[in-house]
């Protein structure tokens, strides 16, 4: 689909923001909801403080009996980034405080669905676990957290996700979206709560006169890694905790597991951005999640440095294969699409995919990928066995994803056999009997609730720039102006340039030369364009949609422009 229409940000009230600080950046940060000059001060001092956070008083006298009577301890977590980050935090963390029994326990995607579970539960009281410490899921965990208290297990709940009517009887629950907390940003990720988790129990040894104490700053390039790749909104607080996990990560302070990541990938961990997290490290460790067991991620970011390095190069080798099969799933994905709107004459307002022999671990990726294609909230599906189909689903902004699918449970109860997740993805398992049902009950749903605007591709843009604000020094401010992410987007910019050179590199990218209107040459690169519209000959000026770059090559730096959407012009 290449129908998209280009906006431009309004001009907005800056002036509260520095006078010396370029008038560009300015409108940028003011746009992106900045208030306060002391907002762009992301100092760890900056971050909200634990106390407001509902039951961390009981989470912290969990861990503190746990630590004085040495209890067996185990971490469960999730097969994904968030998951793994949140696992191999709260396992070395705790480690670090002197815990000496405690390990982790992740679900395997494939086999086990999704967080702590009844089988799980039985098997930890077999081993005589004592304390569960749940991180980035639990909150739903209800008939697995009824079986561990009755075996005489305690459960410490740590999670981020939507909590349901009734919550499980844990013996403390630490989610910021729960009713009654008022920890003011709801925006934390899973690694986000165990990190305040862990911030409170040190203040409270610290109180007793404990020492020495681990300097819980050594684990912001982990927070850093699970914020970004979990694609939860960047608030001012996330935005803190991410900038001083690169900060340090650009130091070289990161553990050997981080280290080797970016080493496999190509990246210089000098001049991380956030996107180098959420684009090149995340997939990795989401690798070992969706084909083979996350608990290779999560030892990767545990390991030392001979065994992260093996670690991390197993996990680009699990990543390789999933581009490949998602490759393939999309192509079939975009091929069911095309039918679609070809049998309907427009693309339905949301779309149900399955096919038998897609690969369960890769559907959300897909999902998202024809998401952005067809700007419509998607669902796809593949067997989980015989009876049972597991989906993957991503909305498009402006409809929440899991009330679409409590709204669907309502309309026929026990249509699903489990749902949940976010506004933007969720995740549901159903027998494959109900799936024509479903399918036609979520279009009806999304029918009614989405807007013709929401229909639209709209992309927003921070306007026109002047070749002085693509100089280097400018590009290497905006740069460094972030960490940008999901709901503090990226500048993005357009404008008209001539074509003067055009080629395909490395089989769908786009590699130009074009000439700026003041005059100037800049190259270009677009990923993954339509090969049979691209390189367009007869183009001689493209309108683009961009983001400035610096492109570091055998020693030299050049501003590249990253096109995000391309058409032309004449």
């Amino acid at each position: 689909m290449s129908d998209y229409e280009i906006r431009r940000y309004q001009l907005v009230d800056d002036d509260f923001l520095p006078q010396q600080m370029p008038p560009l950046l300015r409108q940028i940060y003011a746009r992106r909801g900045v208030r306060r000059a002391d907002e762009l001060s992301l100092k760890a001092s900056g971050l909200l403080h634990f106390s407001s956070l509902r039951d961390i008083g009981k989470a912290v006298e969990l861990l503190q009996n746990a630590l004085k009577n040495q209890e067996k301890v185990c971490i469960c977590g999730d097969f994904d980034a968030d998951g793994a980050t949140s696992s191999a935090l709260m396992v070395s963390a705790l480690q670090a405080f002197g815990l000496q029994q405690v390990g982790y326990r992740v679900p395997n995607r494939m086999t086990d669905g999704y967080g702590l579970s009844v089988a799980m539960v039985e098997q930890l009281a077999v081993e005589n676990v004592q304390l569960i410490v749940t991180v980035d899921n639990g909150i739903a965990a209800h008939d697995a957290i009824v079986l561990a208290r009755e075996k005489g297990i305690q459960v410490l709940v740590t999670d981020h996700h939507l909590p349901p009517e009734e919550l499980p009887p844990a013996n403390a629950i630490v989610n910021p979206n729960q009713h009654g907390c008022e920890f003011s940003s709801k925006n934390l990720a899973g690694v986000g709560v165990a990190f305040y988790v862990l911030l409170a129990l040190r203040s409270a040894l610290r109180e007793q006169g404990v020492e020495p104490l681990p300097n819980l700053a050594d684990w912001l390039d982990l927070v850093a890694l699970g914020t970004v790749a979990d694609v939860v909104p960047l608030d001012y607080n996330n935005r803190v905790l991410v900038q001083q996990g690169i900060a340090r990560i650009r130091k070289g302070m990161s553990r050997p597991g981080i280290k080797a990541l970016l080493e496999v990938a190509n990246r210089d961990a000098s001049q991380l951005a956030a996107s180098d997290l959420g684009f090149a490290l995340g997939p990795r460790i989401n690798a070992a999640g969706r084909l083979d067991d996350i608990g290779l991620g999560i030892e990767c970011l545990l390991a030392g440095e001979t065994r992260a390095q093996q670690l991390a190069q197993q996990l680009n080798d699990l990543n390789q294969q999933r581009k490949s099969i998602e490759t393939e799933m999309r192509e079939h994905a975009e091929s069911a699409v095309a039918k679609l709107c070809f049998d309907q004459g427009q693309v339905p307002d949301l779309v149900t995919l399955y096919q038998p022999d897609w690969h369960a671990g890769v559907i959300g990726i897909v999902a998202g990928r024809v998401k952005e294609q067809v700007n419509r909230p998607v669902i796809a599906l593949a067997n989980d066995d015989d009876e049972f189909l597991k989906g993957s689903a991503r909305s498009v902004s402006g409809l929440h994803m899991r009330d679409l699918l409590e709204r669907v449970h309502s309309l026929q109860p026990g249509i699903m056999e489990r749902f949940g997740g976010h506004a933007m993805a969720a995740g549901l398992t159903m027998k494959k009997e109900n799936l024509t049902r479903f399918s036609e009950l979520a279009e009806q749903v999304a029918s009614e609730w989405l807007s013709e605007e929401q229909k639209q591709r709209v992309f927003w843009s921070d306007g026109e720039l002047t070749t002085t604000q693509l100089s280097l020094d400018s590009v290497n401010t905006l740069q460094s102006a972030g960490p940008w992410g999901q709901q503090f987007p990226e500048p993005m910019f357009d404008g008209q340039f001539e074509l003067v050179d055009q080629r395909i590199v490395g089989e769908r990218h786009l590699k130009l030369v074009v000439r700026h209107p003041q005059g100037e040459l800049l190259d270009a690169i677009a990923f993954n364009v339509d090969t049979q519209q691209w390189p367009a000959r007869q183009a001689s000026v493209v309108e683009l949609l961009y983001k400035p770059q610096l492109n570091h090559f055998r020693g030299r730096t050049n501003v590249q422009l990253l096109v995000e959407q391309i058409r032309a012009i004449r």
